[in-house]
């Protein structure tokens, strides 16, 4: 078959044979370096879609990560006002033993004064 494509060659002139070849030559040199291009286009272009996918897959696992650090922060707001709250109930309950220990202590001297009256 290859003939059939070189037959309409037959007689022409050396000169435009030898530019023939020359532009068979770069049609060919041309035809690899777009194949070359297109590769790299491919593999480029991969490497793009992989880039984004990375970049979504980071978006996602920010957005998870604020959600979690927001639940958190809810929790330790949480956390800090029940510390509070127990807080000021152990002040109120220290308060409360410091009198009755007062209390206590007076209702001990006055059993203490009130034997001695009796033991006079």
């Amino acid at each position: 078959m290859s003939w059939a494509v070189e037959e309409w060659k037959e007689g022409l002139a050396p000169r435009v044979l030898q530019k023939i070849h020359e532009l068979e030559s770069q049609v060919d040199k041309l035809k690899k370096e777009r194949q070359q291009r297109q590769y790299q286009l491919d593999t480029l272009e991969a490497a793009l879609q992989k880039q984004k996918q990375k970049v979504e897959n980071e978006k996602n696992e920010s957005a998870i990560l604020k959600r979690e650090n927001q639940s958190l922060m809810e929790l330790c707001d949480n956390l800090e006002k029940a510390k509070q709250k127990i807080s000021h109930d152990l002040q109120v309950k220290e308060s409360q033993i410091n009198i009755q220990s007062g209390q206590l202590n007076s209702s001990k001297k006055d059993i203490e004064r009130l034997e001695q009256e009796l033991k006079r």
